[in-house]
């Protein structure tokens, strides 16, 4: 990082200038600052943490309610325990999609710009925020796993195993809010970056195993519903709440369906904070 020296002051032959080293924020302190700018953003708009805490918990209650009593889920698992972990796995997807949009105003109202002109790393403006958007989410996730207990959901594995199921998913919402950090870098506007996680989220959400077998579906849809990540994540994180892979209804072994998550989750993270990173660095 460059370093750059200021004169304050007049300079005369008894007060020599006062020069002061600007050197800027580190990568921590910079991105701890983008984080607290993106969580007062939240706090004063309450709307964006009520909003989707609500439309989360209408979804759970029309899948438990309404459209439960026509599923089978093939196993002999009540639907509310076969629902709940699906349900909360793509809760990190229906929140999350709400954060290009205020990424994409953030760049069209010259936010974005102000950030590349400080001296601080480029990267920390990024990583900041998908700090701040990933803690939102998690707080969505808590309180809807809080609505899945209520509505008659039960955990069959022991504690390691949900602890770790729940501990999977946060890993899971760290990663997605760079997908939906780079949707609202490279969306232009907020509109625009909207329509695209909209079309994002929804294939994957419900060409998956999170609300209904992946074996009720047709055919030629299931090899791309077995093998998407998303897929791979509720399967994994049904077996460890509901005891095993027996339970969940599906093949493999409940390590199988965990590793398969991280690495996932792995490649994911590498790719989208890649293109997040080059993306924001890029002057418009």
């Amino acid at each position: 990082m460059s370093t750059t020296t200021t004169t304050i002051g007049p300079t005369t032959d008894t007060q020599p200038a006062a020069l002061v080293s600007a050197t800027g924020a580190g990568f921590a302190t910079a991105t701890v600052q983008s984080a607290r700018r993106t969580f007062l953003q939240y706090l004063r708009t309450p709307q964006l943490l009520v909003l989707p805490t609500i439309t989360g918990a209408m979804f759970l209650f029309i899948f438990r309610y309404v459209f439960g009593g026509a599923i089978d889920t093939g196993h002999g698992v009540d639907y509310v325990d076969f629902l709940v972990p699906g349900f909360l796995l793509t809760t990190i997807l229906w929140t999350g999609m709400n954060a290009p949009a205020g990424v994409a105003e953030d760049a069209a109202s010259g936010v974005h710009d102000r950030f590349r002109s400080l001296p601080i790393p480029r990267a920390a403006v990024v990583a900041g925020r998908s700090l701040a958007d990933g803690a939102l989410t998690s707080w969505t996730l808590f309180v809807n796993a809080l609505l899945g207990f209520a509505v008659g959901f039960r955990t069959h594995g022991d504690v390691a195993a949900v602890v770790a199921a729940f501990g999977l998913m946060l890993v899971a919402t760290y990663v997605f809010s760079w997908v939906f950090l780079t949707l609202g870098l490279v969306g232009g506007n907020a509109q625009a970056a909207q329509g695209i996680s909209t079309l994002i989220v929804v294939p994957f959400t419900f060409l998956s195993s999170a609300y209904v077998p992946v074996g009720s579906m047709p055919g030629w849809l299931q090899p791309f519903a077995e093998h998407q990540p998303i897929t791979v994540m509720v399967n994994a994180v049904r077996s460890l709440m509901l005891g095993g892979t027996q339970a969940a209804g599906v093949g493999h072994t409940t390590g199988y369906w965990v590793v398969l998550s991280f690495v996932w989750c792995a490649g994911i993270l590498a790719v989208f904070s890649g293109l997040a990173v080059a993306r924001f660095a890029r002057t418009r």
